[in-house]
């Protein structure tokens, strides 16, 4: 469990994702575990625009799927309370990315939960893995470095 030393790390500003919502709480009354993934995957499309993968990536023909995840619970979050992430890329090469999400109570700034992801660059007409664009690899590279991986890496 995290405590309030450790409210909101120094990475970039936390982004706002919404709320707990009532059908995203299990019968112990706290969020069940599917929607920390959901609220994860929340934080990965406000992190795409930054790195160059919205729009003009797909119109490339490019996406990106998830290969991997890794998620650690450390303090649970109930209905209606407010959520924030903060996502720092970990690790990429030329066909993969690693990241960190952290979601945080929204307000109080205590960490709930972290999730490791591994992306890849996919050609989707073909369904195969490519090569990301050079500008993509430049947004990567230009963001702050995060921290080491805990479970995850590029490779086997």
């Amino acid at each position: 469990m995290s405590g309030p030393d450790q409210a909101f790390p120094p990475m970039p500003s936390p982004a706002a994702i919404g709320h707990v919502l009532p059908e995203w709480v299990d019968h112990y009354g706290h969020m069940n575990l599917a929607y920390y993934v959901v609220a994860f995957d929340l934080a990965t499309d406000l992190l795409w625009p930054r790195l160059g993968l919205g729009p003009v990536f797909r119109a490339q023909g490019l996406g990106t799927f998830a290969a991997e995840n890794w998620v650690a619970y450390k303090r649970e979050v109930t209905q209606g309370m407010p959520l924030a992430a903060r996502s720092e890329v970990l690790a990429h090469d030329a066909k993969r990315l690693l990241l960190r999400h952290r979601l945080f109570h929204g307000t109080e700034g205590w960490e709930s939960a972290e999730c490791e992801l591994l992306f890849l660059c996919v050609d989707l007409e073909k369904r195969r893995v490519a090569e990301w664009p050079v500008a993509v690899r430049a947004a990567f590279a230009a963001m702050p470095p995060g921290e080491a991986p805990k479970r995850l890496a590029l490779k086997r």
